[in-house]
């Protein structure tokens, strides 16, 4: 891996690599009555796995890694389904609340979608940062899931909604992140303000992660405080009752995520844990090309784990 975990994350972002995908279908998901996901999806043969992806803050499904990582997993044959949280991405303006780091219920919402189109195909859950920690805690919190999940993938996340939100607001590099994440939230706020003019928002741009969870995410989602948000919301507590077979990736080198966070906390046995040295946050950019043919490491390690879900002869196993 290239040293330097801001410079990971950075140059991760900046140059997201191949994103151009072949026609996706669109449903539009109904949360409740005010409330609207768009969900993309890459078809494919009825017979392959089924790969759940769901973005990180500020970010959507057009972001540069989910494109990316889609397309690589439809060229293999998975059927892929991008997932814009509230708010976000071509789903702007069409929630009267954004989605915030605890947001498991629309994330069940969206599997429910799946399994009732597709009944009995395994189905792999994908997040990404902020939505890897929803996944962790969907998984942890004890519901009824459904016998399609078959394993569950997430990477760089934030399963300390507290530690990051301080990280990104007041860190060394809080400038840099804090800024460009800023810039989608509040462009986020301001159209469901515009949208949904009776509906609480911010009273103004907020300048910091922190101060956007202290004036809105909270109180938006109904918490006595941020400081019960950050408690209830962090999957950290639950990750001892998760059932699933799942895989965490993450660096020790992540600017929001310091490696004690992980190293603190009870997993359970279904739980594989990878940190690498190096790879920043989301970044996991490799000095030499994967057998992918370009320098996306994270991707390869994905698909990697994608492809353990289908049968050597290239028949899916059944559903137990």
């Amino acid at each position: 891996m290239i040293k330097g975990g801001v410079a990971q994350t950075i140059l991760g972002s900046k140059f997201p690599g191949s994103m151009e995908l072949k026609d996706r279908k669109t449903h539009k998901v109904q949360i409740d009555s005010q409330s609207c996901l768009i969900v993309y999806e890459l078809e494919a043969d009825s017979d392959s796995p089924i790969v759940l992806m769901t973005h990180g803050m500020g970010g959507c499904t057009e972001s540069g890694y989910m494109r990316r990582i889609a397309k690589k997993l439809d060229d293999y044959g998975f059927a892929v389904f991008m997932m814009n949280q509230r708010g976000s991405g071509p789903g702007i303006g069409m929630s009267s609340r954004l989605w915030n780091g605890g947001s498991s219920d629309d994330l069940e919402f969206v599997v429910q979608f799946i399994v009732a189109m597709y009944p009995s195909r395994p189905l792999l859950l994908l997040g990404f940062s902020l939505s890897g920690n929803i996944l962790l805690k969907y998984l942890g919190e004890g519901r009824n899931l459904p016998r399609e999940i078959a394993g569950a993938y997430a990477v760089s996340p934030s399963i300390d909604l507290k530690v990051s939100s301080l990280a990104l607001s007041t860190g060394k590099f809080s400038s840099i992140f804090n800024k460009y994440y800023m810039d989608l939230i509040n462009r986020q706020a301001e159209a469901m303000a515009e949208c949904f003019p009776d509906t609480l928002s911010p009273k103004g741009p907020c300048k910091t992660i922190y101060e956007f969870d202290c004036e809105y995410t909270a109180q938006a989602a109904g918490f006595a405080s941020v400081d019960d948000y950050y408690e209830r919301c962090s999957a950290k507590r639950l990750l001892r009752f998760i059932q699933t077979p799942t895989m965490i990736l993450c660096s020790r080198d992540d600017p929001f995520i310091p490696p004690e966070v992980f190293e603190s906390t009870e997993m359970s046995l279904s739980l594989s844990y990878m940190a690498t040295n190096h790879g920043g946050h989301m970044g996991f950019i490799s000095k030499n090309p994967t057998p992918l043919g370009d320098h996306r490491w994270m991707d390869y390690a994905i698909l990697e784990w994608a492809k353990t879900f289908w049968e050597s002869e290239d028949d899916l196993e059944e559903v137990k």
